[in-house]
């Protein structure tokens, strides 16, 4: 085999790989003698089919079949003779398979990048200090009241926070549009879920009353043909329905797994999960500037096969999370809209492996231990679940690469500036978006009183790319291209 590389771009290396034809003929002459000896063709006897009978039916595609297994090969040993680390499958052209000459094929392949992570000590931090104080865990339990509250019937005018049924019909200057229109529509009043003034327009109506209502859309509405528009929506009121926010009793405290203990018992629950959330807020927002830090003083060359197959894992992770199981066109999601991101994870993924080799750091299995028991501790037979972690290979796998992220972090802050900001338990909640980007949601606030509610880890950022090996790289099928 010879082969002989160029290097087209920083990371990008064109291989141009020749087989002698000797070595195709001899492998091509071992499977047509296999298949003669297998081969049932009418006029001949099971086993007795001359090879030169096969060879004329069949040998343009054991050709092609040999071809694309010494491909594979080939370029698999090419590969590790050259020393060199391929991120991504290979683009496989210029190929030459022909009876009686040397295979030849060309493989353009990007490799990885030597990666130096910059210096830790100029990486600065601002740490969030915040407690849970009694106002948060009285608002918080109001909250959760209110999530838990009921609509009842009331013969009396609308007010805010009431909900409504109603019918209603929209038109822009005198004529109907789309969207505009709906029948047993419930609505909140003073939630906000519609236009400006049209939920204002229902404060006081009753239960069979008429009434149209005079709306002006935003100028940035989604809809540009209605942004800045007047519309005039006829609502018929069919029913009005007061909030009733359920007493704290015995009976809400067993909705959150209180079965004893009371109100005293229930505000101790709360507030554990509201510190586990904040605990996982901080050292979240923590690791958020750390990872900052790193791309910000790591020089770094991307493999841009890395980006694209994190754009097509993102993708079709958020088609399974809001496809909903419906069939849905992959393709209606441009991969652009992933490739910020994606070259941010496909970067810190480098970076952190670097460090994971340059300083010889493994998971610490005591900590691994700890943060299985920690999951395992909200369950009510948390020895089971402690189990099947450890008897479920992917599972563990998991935990292992979140403390290893954990000590890396670890790792980093002791040689970085690090500095403490005391703030609210609702603005420590607020994630710190990564840099460039707008965070456009906020940390969800628990629902539940129970422990599993808030996961002990919080976000996390998946910073391992995984490459295919050298071996599985080329396809047989690209032998027949």
């Amino acid at each position: 085999m010879q082969v002989t590389v160029e290097t087209v771009s920083k990371l990008e290396r064109k291989l141009r790989i020749t087989v002698p034809a000797a070595e195709i003929t001899e492998k091509v002459e071992v499977k047509l003698k296999q298949a003669a000896s297998q081969a049932r063709i009418k006029g001949f006897r099971p086993g007795k089919v001359p090879v030169r009978e096969v060879r004329r039916r069949f040998g343009e595609g054991i050709l092609q079949e040999v071809s694309g297994e010494v491909m594979q090969q080939s370029f698999s040993d090419a590969v590790m003779q050259q020393s060199l680390k391929p991120a991504g499958t290979p683009s496989i052209d210029d190929v030459v398979i022909e009876t009686g000459k040397d295979l030849a094929f060309s493989a353009l392949i990007e490799i990885f990048p030597e990666v130096k992570p910059g210096a830790f000590s100029e990486i600065s931090v601002v740490k969030p200090v915040a407690e849970v104080q009694p106002d948060d865990l009285d608002a918080m339990i109001e909250k959760l009241r209110s999530q838990r509250s009921t609509f009842q019937t009331v013969e009396r005018a609308a007010a805010l926070e009431d909900q409504v049924r109603i019918d209603f019909s929209g038109a822009v200057d005198g004529e109907a549009f789309d969207g505009g229109q709906g029948e047993d529509h419930t609505l909140v009043l003073g939630s906000g879920s519609m236009i400006p003034g049209f939920e204002d327009g229902i404060v006081g109506m009753k239960a069979g009353d008429d009434k149209a209502v005079t709306v002006t859309f935003p100028e940035d509405y989604q809809a540009e043909a209605l942004a800045g528009k007047e519309a005039v929506f006829e609502i018929k009121v069919h029913e009005v329905l007061e909030s009733a926010i359920p007493d704290l009793d015995d009976a809400f405290f067993k909705e959150f797994g209180v079965e004893e203990g009371g109100v005293e018992a229930f505000k101790i629950e709360v507030q554990n999960n509201m510190e586990k959330e904040l605990k996982a807020a901080v050292d979240n927002q923590v690791k958020t500037q750390v990872m900052d830090g790193l791309i910000a003083v790591t020089s770094l060359d991307v493999p841009q096969a890395l980006v694209n197959d994190e754009c097509q894992r993102m993708r079709q992770d958020m088609v399974q999370q809001f496809g909903g199981g419906q069939q849905f066109d992959v393709n209606m999601l441009p991969l652009d809209l992933f490739k910020d991101q994606a070259e941010r994870r496909v970067s810190l993924g480098l970076i952190v492996n670097a460090i994971v080799e340059q300083k010889g750091v493994t998971a610490d299995e005591a900590l691994v231990r700890a943060k299985i028991e920690e999951i395992a501790s909200s369950y009510e037979q948390p020895e089971q679940l402690i189990n099947y972690y450890y008897s479920n290979e992917q599972q563990l796998n998991q935990v292992q690469s979140l403390v290893l992220e954990e000590q890396i972090v670890a790792l980093i802050l002791e040689e970085a500036t690090v500095e403490t900001e005391v703030m609210s338990y609702e603005e420590a909640l607020k994630p710190k978006a990564p840099e460039g980007q707008e965070s456009d949601s906020e940390v969800e606030h628990p629902t539940e009183a129970n422990a599993d509610d808030v996961e002990p880890d919080g976000a996390t950022e998946t910073v391992e790319p995984v490459a295919r090996e050298a071996g599985d790289a080329v396809d047989s099928e690209d032998a027949k291209s």
